[in-house]
């Protein structure tokens, strides 16, 4: 499939990612991000490689201006990544980030509309969606009972996807990720702890663990992400799908992974848990792999292996 795509918040982590993806498909993308958080230094490959298939526009999607902007792209699918992630944050700024999430989200559909785009992908967040789940790992069938503000817009967006395609006329897919991780990562938002444990592993200084280490996630690879995003674009059409791997990891199995993969000897430090994380998390990917035929094949060994070589390279590359 040869299409236009605009890619909002396409300068993160994931989202840099997934406009590789899509250049190398052969489609043309143009990238909406204000750089409050991604970095055009993410961008770096797609800009020297892409040519006239690629543009790049900074702008917030709180920002009515990226109705027009959006229109006159005229994408065939808009992948809507922006946000503002972190759940700490949603916490103390409740009010932000809903500007952020939930405003700007509609300003990004009204969007879809305005341009006639045929679909809208949408990242939502596993995690945070199903707050806790009386079984894992959890089904899209579960309740969505959010237990921070980020997953109440969360929520709240869902919701708005089912208007725009019933009365709009806008299909959508809305992926329900879990914690991804890989290279690109911020040690901010919801999956940093991977990012945050190769960066101090690398440069020998202790780690610590909140807690008895004991709390799970599911941890995903960024470019199997990637994959479900692509494979999304024709697929998946009106449906909320998990994006995971269905594995509980402990919080102390990833430092010993990432430890021994940095051999390293020492053990983590702990300290008090923080007040109101999940205790455990993990997500079905089944219905994902029947819609969209996708499921995740990178361990998390190799995953982790990749992460950190490319932070190898990235602080070799920054002395």
């Amino acid at each position: 499939m040869s299409a236009k795509a605009v890619v909002t918040g396409g300068a993160g982590f994931i989202g840099s990612a997934l406009v590789d993806r899509l250049l190398a498909e052969g489609w043309k993308v143009d990238v909406v991000d204000d750089l409050s958080s991604g970095s055009l230094a993410n961008l770096a490959d797609a800009r020297n490689a892409a040519g006239r298939r690629f543009s790049f526009t900074r702008l917030d999607v709180r920002n009515a201006g990226v109705v027009d902007h959006i229109k006159r792209q005229a994408p065939d699918v808009v992948f809507h990544l922006a946000a503002q992630a972190d759940v700490r944050v949603s916490v103390t700024k409740p009010q932000f980030d809903a500007e952020v999430n939930i405003i700007g989200t509609l300003n990004v559909l009204e969007a879809c509309v305005a341009a006639r785009a045929s679909k809208v992908v949408f990242a939502a967040s596993g995690g945070t969606l199903y707050g806790t789940p009386s079984e894992l790992p959890a089904r899209e069938g579960a309740p969505w009972r959010p237990e921070s503000p980020y997953g109440v817009s969360k929520k709240v967006t869902l919701d708005y996807l089912h208007y725009y395609r019933e009365v709009q006329h806008l299909e959508y897919s809305a992926l329900a990720l879990a914690n991804v991780y890989g290279p690109r990562q911020d040690p901010h938002g919801e999956a940093g702890v991977v990012a945050i444990f190769g960066g101090r592993l690398l440069a020998h200084q202790p780690v610590t663990v909140f807690g008895d280490g004991l709390q799970t996630r599911d941890f995903v690879y960024v470019d199997d992400v990637v994959d479900a995003f692509f494979r999304a674009s024709e697929r998946g059409g009106g449906l909320l799908l998990n994006v995971g791997t269905g594995e509980e990891t402990s919080v102390n199995t990833l430092y010993e992974t990432m430890a021994r993969l940095c051999n390293v000897k020492e053990p983590a430090q702990h300290a008090d848990a923080r007040v109101g994380e999940l205790r455990a998390s993990a997500l079905d990917p089944g219905r994902a792999e029947i819609h969209l035929g996708w499921k995740p094949w990178t361990s998390l060994d190799d995953g982790l292996a990749r992460t950190l070589e490319h932070m190898k390279g990235h602080r070799a590359g920054a002395r």
